[in-house]
């Protein structure tokens, strides 16, 4: 029922810029987030957001680079990513919950993924 499918993802060169999009079908959540996994690395947080426009959360890492949004009418969930470093380079996967969370383990729905590779 519930699907989440992400788009965008590609080859860039560092300083480029890319804009990540999740589909959601068969439901709304509480939180939306993307979290990513580089090669050799654990699947870490990116960004999330509350459904609403409130309440938005950032890793350290992409803090002032990337900027998270959702489109309620077309159920989608957007990453604007700027500023893009080599050390970006990661699967992209985005994800839905019912709790504000850092943590890949308290998410419910997961999409497969979609990979940025940032060239220096």
């Amino acid at each position: 029922q519930v699907q989440l499918v992400e788009s965008g993802g590609g080859l860039v060169q560092a300083g480029g810029s890319l804009r990540l999009a999740c589909a959601v079908s068969g439901g709304t959540f509480l939180t939306y987030g993307w979290f990513r996994q580089a090669p050799g690395k654990e699947r870490e947080f990116v960004a999330s957001r509350r459904r609403s426009n409130t309440g938005t959360y950032y890793a350290d890492s992409v803090k002032g680079r990337f900027t998270i949004s959702r489109d309620s009418a077309k159920n989608t969930v957007y990453l604007q990513m700027n500023s893009l470093k080599p050390e970006d380079t990661a699967v992209y996967y985005c994800a839905a919950g019912a709790v504000v969370t850092r943590q890949p383990n308290d998410m419910l729905y997961w999409g497969k993924g979609t990979l940025v590779t940032v060239s220096s």
